[in-house]
């Protein structure tokens, strides 16, 4: 018999944000404990109250007590002989922190707009512990550190999936303002076109008001990373489609030299070995498509593929190429594109770090990345978050 644990946790772990559920999980307590689903409230208004301000301060403290395990977890990174932090003890999968995380702050912010501690049948959940994240971390950025880079996906972050940054975007406004006040943007995408021509078309809207500017600073503002981390185009205002090619002296990492050609063919060949496995296993009506840097499969024109064969793809071919000699000398991100699954060379996390360098080596602590994905498998805004 397939068992609730198996279910809820053995066949959904890659879904799962271990940070959030362990802070969820914290959280539970407290509203087992305090709250009252047998009042009602016309009559026990009073008895609704204290619930309320009583759970606020227990989840206030909660937030405190684990914006103090980041801050000690930090302190362990920056450590001349870094140990286990208390937090990577609770957390295994935590990463490092760029930044400090004022989620007490950042707590009582979103229970203002969201009502949190009010709440007596729903429990804090995923979505409010993502949002207080986001909200401390936006805090971090502007009380502790100047932010100089801000990188953003493009399709369901930008626009929706398949479609282009059109002129009427809300986002577009909002970008140029960074780049006024002197914030470099980089546009880090999965799509690995190796001809700036194909980033105009899906990105022309932002381009053009870019050039439309009489911000003369702005040209030097802007890049687009494209295929995760394979293909850097720079905004240049004489150029037809408003893109040129960066040469790649000008902006990989050291570690990329170990990106040669003999290791990209040999890992996509596993990759892609692995895909036809899972077309074949599956009977996915999919074709496969080999690029440069990627190989991927995509159905035809009106054909969805469920969000499980593109899970199943997806963890297969991750653990195929992770177990290969391939695998182990290059990084690489496979994921689910919506309707597709890719492998890439790279991942958002080298594209992210390149901009950086390219702009002159920006810090951590001064960039922020923007995404949609960001579950631990299948998403690739994940490695660039520190999870």
């Amino acid at each position: 018999m397939t068992t609730r644990y198996r279910v809820e946790y053995a066949l959904k772990t890659h879904r799962r944000d271990q940070l959030i559920e362990f802070v969820k999980g914290l959280l539970a307590v407290p509203f087992v404990l305090l709250s009252q689903p047998t009042v009602i409230y016309e009559k026990d208004k009073a008895a609704v109250a204290t619930m309320a301000t009583t759970a606020n301060a227990r989840y206030a403290q909660i937030m405190k007590d684990v914006e103090d395990l980041i801050n000690d977890h930090i302190a362990h990174q920056k450590s001349p002989h870094p140990t286990v932090s208390k937090l990577k003890m609770l957390v295994p999968s935590v990463g490092n922190f760029f930044t400090s995380l004022p989620l007490q702050a950042a707590f009582e912010r979103q229970d203002r707009d969201r009502f949190i501690s009010s709440r007596r049948f729903v429990a804090p959940s995923f979505n409010d512990i993502r949002l207080i994240l986001n909200t401390a971390q936006v805090m971090s950025l502007v009380r502790d550190s100047k932010l100089e880079l801000v990188t953003f996906d493009g399709d369901v972050t930008l626009y929706d999936d398949g479609k282009s940054l059109t002129d009427d975007n809300p986002c577009i406004p909002r970008i140029l303002t960074l780049m006024r006040k002197g914030i470099r943007i980089g546009i880090v995408t999965a799509a690995g076109y190796t001809e700036p021509e194909m980033y105009y078309e899906r990105l022309h809207g932002l381009l053009d008001a870019v050039a439309a500017s009489d911000f003369q600073k702005l040209k030097h503002s802007l890049v687009v990373m494209g295929g995760e981390s394979n293909f850097l185009f720079a905004y240049t205002p004489n150029s037809p489609c408003k893109l040129e090619p960066v040469p790649e002296a000008d902006w990989q990492l050291p570690e990329m030299r170990d990106w040669t050609e003999e290791n990209v063919t040999a890992l996509l060949d596993v990759a892609e070995a692995a895909l036809k496995d899972c077309i074949s296993c599956m009977r996915l009506p999919v074709q496969v498509l080999r690029k440069k840097r990627a190989v991927g499969i995509f159905p035809s024109k009106g054909v969805r593929l469920s969000r499980e064969q593109l899970e199943e793809t997806v963890l297969v071919v991750q653990r195929i190429v992770e177990m290969s000699p391939a695998g182990k000398r290059i990084p690489f991100c496979a994921f689910n594109g919506g309707n597709d699954v890719f492998v890439d060379i790279g991942d958002k996390s080298w594209g992210v770090m390149a901009c950086q360098q390219y702009f002159g080596g920006i810090e951590g602590s001064k960039s922020l990345h923007v995404g949609d994905q960001f579950l631990s498998a299948g998403a690739n805004d994940f490695k660039v978050s520190p999870l």
